[in-house]
């Protein structure tokens, strides 16, 4: 089996639903977001012990990978009919984050991402997450993208920001401020 075609040597290639798109469309910007974002989580969640984060991290690169999928098959009919994706993905992660945020303290300041491993690169994932969910939006300025993955974008980055919290606190970890 080759790993390489050679084909998009010229700078430009294809997708499910278009040929000959340059390879710095912004399509490809948000599936290389999406790809940095699944890189970061599994390293994150190579750093977390705890099995229900884990899990979820586990679950989440999957659905980042049908997202980008639906984002691959723009421009094509019904490509991506089977690809199952949709609000339960985005209640899922509200479901998560409320039984996370439930055993955390509250916080009335911002919060300097750190302490142990996985929250450190849960925090990293959290910021990859924003950028991804970004570069999603400014293409939905070319494309339309499906509501339930914009809001799938905007709810990740807060289940990792929580996540992170999370494992710190389990951790015995406190969280720092920054001192202005």
């Amino acid at each position: 089996m080759a790993f390489y075609t050679g084909n998009g040597d010229s700078g430009k290639t294809n997708t499910l639903g278009k040929s000959g798109i340059d390879k710095y469309d912004e399509l490809f910007e948000a599936e290389g977001d999406l790809d940095e974002l699944n890189c970061q989580i599994g390293l994150a969640a190579y750093y977390v012990s705890n099995e229900k984060v884990h899990s979820m991290l586990k679950s989440i690169q999957n659905e980042l990978f049908i997202i980008g999928a639906k984002l691959a098959s723009l421009g094509a009919s019904n490509v991506a009919q089977d690809l199952k994706f949709g609000d339960e993905n985005t209640k899922r992660l509200e479901r998560e984050i409320d039984e996370l945020s439930a055993v955390l303290p509250q916080y009335k300041k911002f919060i300097i991402p750190g302490g142990c491993e996985g929250a450190v690169h849960l925090q990293l994932a959290r910021a990859v997450a924003r950028r991804a969910e970004r570069t999603i939006l400014k293409l939905n300025s070319k494309y339309t993208i499906d509501q339930s993955i914009k809001s799938y974008m905007n709810r990740l980055s807060s289940y990792l920001f929580v996540a992170a919290l999370y494992i710190n606190h389990l951790e015995g970890i406190d969280e720092e401020h920054p001192v202005y």
